[in-house]
């Protein structure tokens, strides 16, 4: 059986009683799990998505305290912080609709409907939305940072062929002239090093993802550790 989706919800709206039926009719929604979290008023609210992260959607109620929905919505966008926001309304106000647009709202819900399953369903979409929109802009930054690799790894390589095929002709030659003695196994040694390092030039310059492991500490390092097939 799939487990059912968890909308974390920063609810900012300064109506106690209005805050419980939304966090009630959420609950009661059978297709997916709300942990609501509420705020009164906008300086709240803007903590809260600072110090948390983890929010998945805001529902921002117009009417606030002190700043109203749209100028804590601006606040939040100025700091960087593009958790999608849903404000909540108490009628369809075109005027409204046009502002909230502009400072890239999801959408804007009348407040009867919040006894619907047209609330816990425009939340989901948006998040869904947005989890899109995420998967799109790491795929093109990953597609980008790759490009800049294998850049970055061509002009490596084209500059260490000609040293790394000068040793290698060097090191067949001394392996040619010696029988089996200390120098013969260094020689060896360095041999089997210059054959790994040209495999992993190759894996480089073919590198189709920018796969990375944990390397030490905060440092992480491309994956190479598969093997070039020989022909």
């Amino acid at each position: 059986m799939d487990e059912q989706p968890v909308a974390r919800v920063l609810l900012v709206e300064d109506n106690k009683d209005f805050a419980n039926l939304v966090q009630l009719f959420l609950k009661r929604y059978a297709g997916a799990e709300f942990v609501v979290t509420w705020c009164p008023n906008g300086k709240d609210a803007l903590e809260q998505v600072m110090g948390q992260p983890g929010f998945d959607i805001v529902l921002m109620d117009y009417f606030l305290p002190g700043k109203n929905g749209i100028e804590v919505t601006r606040d939040i966008r100025e700091r960087g912080i593009m958790i999608p926001v849903v404000f909540l309304t108490v009628n369809k106000d075109f005027n409204l609709a046009v502002e909230v647009l502009k400072l890239g709202v999801e959408d804007y819900l009348v407040k009867e409907e919040i006894s619907t399953p047209v609330l816990p369903k425009t939340i989901l979409s948006v998040i869904e939305r947005q989890k899109l929109r995420d998967e799109l802009t790491s795929l093109e930054i990953s597609q980008k940072r790759l490009q800049v690799i294998q850049e970055l790894v061509m002009k490596i390589t084209g500059e260490l062929r000609a040293p790394m095929d000068g040793m290698r002709v060097g090191v067949d030659g001394l392996l040619a002239t010696h029988g089996e003695d200390n120098l013969r196994a260094y020689l060896v040694i360095i041999r089997d090093n210059l054959i790994r390092i040209e495999k992993k030039m190759v894996r480089l310059r073919e590198l189709k993802t920018d796969k990375t492991i944990p390397y030490i500490r905060d440092i992480r390092m491309l994956d190479l550790s598969d093997e070039i097939p020989q022909p």
